[in-house]
């Protein structure tokens, strides 16, 4: 059974009744803990909104995640052999710590036994696997909203460019080593919808994301192999340039972005994503008026995915897509931020809510 071919649903249910003909299928993350499990583990599940599925262990441990103690998701039978549990041991007791072969010999095991039995089972070297967690952790502080210069000297490196290196070799990317390379360069800021991370390459921005969306990895996968250079921590005039309009923005001092975009995709999700951008402020359109601003006869639902998969959140306005008939539908980041922004950008252009979005903002006091 391949991983990828899983549908969330799927996965979903097979957690759900812990089946363990699922385990090494995908492996299950919850954000609320940082930890990754077998699908059969015997742990309390955790609700969906805080779930996030993995094809393999490698992904998850670079997302952040650490493994479970109780099912034990590095090891094929639960059970890693003695030597090994011990480096495990030794990394759980100190994640950010750098692990040297010397001090891996001192405990007795042979450094390229070590680096084997680690390539064999997880997909990456011993080293490796310290260094993911390193970045792990440190990248997952970075989310949380951590000062940069606290999570690279508390996280074992000794300066921005250690950092950057190390990220560089964990993703198997090089920029700037010629004037032509390029990255992309990521940040993450505050706003009243919650933390949201911004990316631009030196020609545009080309990511905004909240940081708790279930397809960010996704959405980092994606920016890689589209522009084929790594992701880094930094900063850029775009960067700034579109910070600047979003604090305007959710200030409602500001209706139009003016910040360069980049957002490669397919010939036809580029047709909607365009197609989005000229949906006016405070006004709203159905999936069947996008389908037809771009001459198409039918198929709303492939219009529906090319919407869902925007990475440009708010600047290229996806929750301005609403259903027919006026019902919101959904929302990657979640249905209350796009009630939140459609109301507030309503509010700013003096339109006035429709009554569906009136009333599912009304539900939370309604409810109480």
């Amino acid at each position: 059974m391949q991983a990828p071919e899983l549908s969330p649903t799927i996965m979903e249910k097979a957690m759900r009744r812990r089946d363990a003909a699922y385990d090494g299928a995908f492996f299950v993350a919850v954000r609320t803990t940082s930890i990754f499990c077998r699908p059969s583990c015997p742990a309390r599940k955790p609700l969906r909104r805080n779930t996030v599925f993995y094809k393999n262990a490698k992904e998850a441990l670079f997302a952040g995640f650490r493994p479970c103690k109780r099912c034990r998701p590095l090891d094929t039978d639960g059970r890693p052999p003695e030597w090994v549990g011990k480096l495990l041991k030794l990394v759980d007791r100190d994640p950010e710590a750098r692990i040297r072969d010397a001090e891996v010999r001192d405990m007795g095991i042979d450094p390229a036994r070590a680096r084997r039995y680690f390539q064999s089972h997880y997909g990456m070297t011993f080293q490796a696997y310290c260094r993911s967690r390193r970045l792990g952790t440190a990248l997952q502080r970075i989310r949380e909203g951590h000062p940069l210069d606290d999570v690279i000297l508390g996280h074992g490196f000794e300066s921005h460019s250690g950092f950057r290196d190390a990220f560089r070799r964990t993703h198997g990317k090089t920029p700037g080593d010629s004037r032509e390379a390029t990255c992309v360069w990521t940040k993450l800021i505050e706003t009243p919808l919650g933390p949201i991370i911004l990316g631009a390459t030196p020609e545009g921005a080309c990511l905004l994301e909240f940081s708790d969306r279930r397809m960010l990895e996704a959405q980092f996968e994606t920016l890689r192999q589209r522009f084929r250079c790594a992701i880094v921590p930094g900063e850029n005039d775009h960067l700034r340039q579109l910070e600047k309009e979003l604090a305007a923005y959710f200030a409602g001092k500001l209706k139009e972005f003016k910040t360069p975009l980049v957002y490669p995709g397919t010939p036809f999700q580029e047709r909607v994503w365009n197609a989005l951008r000229r949906i006016p402020y405070g006004e709203t359109r159905s999936y069947e008026d996008l389908g037809r601003s771009i001459a198409l006869k039918s198929g709303w639902r492939a219009v529906g995915h090319a919407n869902g998969q925007n990475r440009i959140a708010i600047v290229i306005p996806c929750h301005r897509v609403i259903r027919k008939g006026g019902h919101l539908g959904g929302y990657g980041g979640g249905l209350w931020r796009k009630e939140w922004l459609l109301a507030h950008e309503q509010a700013h252009a003096g339109t006035k809510p429709s009554r569906t979005t009136q009333l599912r903002m009304l539900e939370p006091i309604l409810t109480k």
